[in-house]
């Protein structure tokens, strides 16, 4: 497991939830069980450690502030399922070979840094249950919640949101100015993308959310001719003018599933990259935003 000196900074990032008759009912809405290896992405003031390392058979718990770490330490060093690592959890090294889980209340500023290191980790979690910002939840979980995001269809074919609970501002210390939710993450059994069609399908995706024009008509115009793109819509019960949003993910994977099979060679090229190009632009102007703070 990693154990490095702290080299981040994260100022008033975080809030912590102060009822533990909360955090037991949110523990008891998981399916955490004595069988369970969890991974707790920041342990703060023990709230949730001291519940949930009672509840799986090892709790991993990843603390980036010193002085909160050395508190959690001494407090809990004697109880022997228990192992709090000091470091940054974007760097922390995650299981390669086990099965594990992951709950915890995640500092809201680097929800999208976290979420990607998870769902993209060659062994992801079983489960995650998070508590996050409600904005970034929606984003996230897409349809019924919410109108499906770049970000939500990306992951749908790995893996299954479900919003379990909304949290009062009043539940957290000190109290945020957003609103906040308690989120279950799945990885699902049967994915709906195969691996071999997993880097063309982040391709379509990212290309046709960041190509030019208002609907589908202007987006797909070079990848689809007028006919298919009316044809798709027919068939798969959308309309030209409507943006990439308005789509469902089933809609979505029926749109895909022409391309793949359909499309020809040089259509393809087309997009090939696009989501490597996306990625590197995004790491850009996150590099830009935290030189700013």
């Amino acid at each position: 497991m990693f154990h490095k000196e702290n080299k981040i900074k994260l100022k008033d990032s975080q809030n912590f939830l102060h009822s533990k008759k909360l955090v037991n009912e949110l523990i008891r809405k998981s399916n955490i069980s004595k069988d369970d290896i969890v991974i707790e992405i920041g342990g703060g003031k023990g709230i949730i450690t001291e519940q949930l390392v009672e509840k799986c058979k090892k709790l991993y718990v990843v603390e980036y502030d010193y002085h909160i770490y050395k508190k959690l330490r001494n407090r809990l060093s004697s109880i022997k399922n228990i192992e709090i690592v000091y470091g940054d959890f974007l760097e922390f090294e995650l299981p390669k070979e086990h099965s594990y889980k992951v709950f915890s209340s995640i500092p809201y500023n680097i929800t999208a840094a976290i979420l990607s290191k998870l769902t993209s980790s060659y062994n992801s979690p079983e489960d995650i249950y998070i508590i996050l910002q409600k904005e970034a939840a929606l984003k996230y979980a897409g349809n019924p919640y919410n109108r499906e995001s770049m970000r939500s269809l990306l992951l749908k074919p790995y893996f299954d949101f479900r919003i379990i609970r909304s949290l009062e501002r009043a539940d957290f210390n000190p109290i945020p100015n957003v609103d906040s939710v308690f989120m279950h993450i799945k990885k699902r059994e049967n994915l709906l993308i195969e691996q071999d069609q997993e880097k063309l399908y982040y391709d379509f995706i990212a290309y046709i959310f960041n190509h030019i024009g208002k609907d589908m008509k202007a987006r797909c115009k070079d990848i689809f001719s007028y006919n298919q793109i009316k044809r798709l819509s027919c068939n798969i019960g959308f309309n030209i003018s409507d943006s990439p949003t308005s789509l469902s993910y089933e809609q979505w994977l029926g749109v895909f599933q022409y391309f793949s099979l359909g499309a020809p060679n040089e259509k393809k090229k087309l997009v090939d990259g696009a989501y490597l190009k996306l990625m590197k632009d995004q790491k850009k102007i996150d590099k830009l935003h935290r030189s700013r703070k």
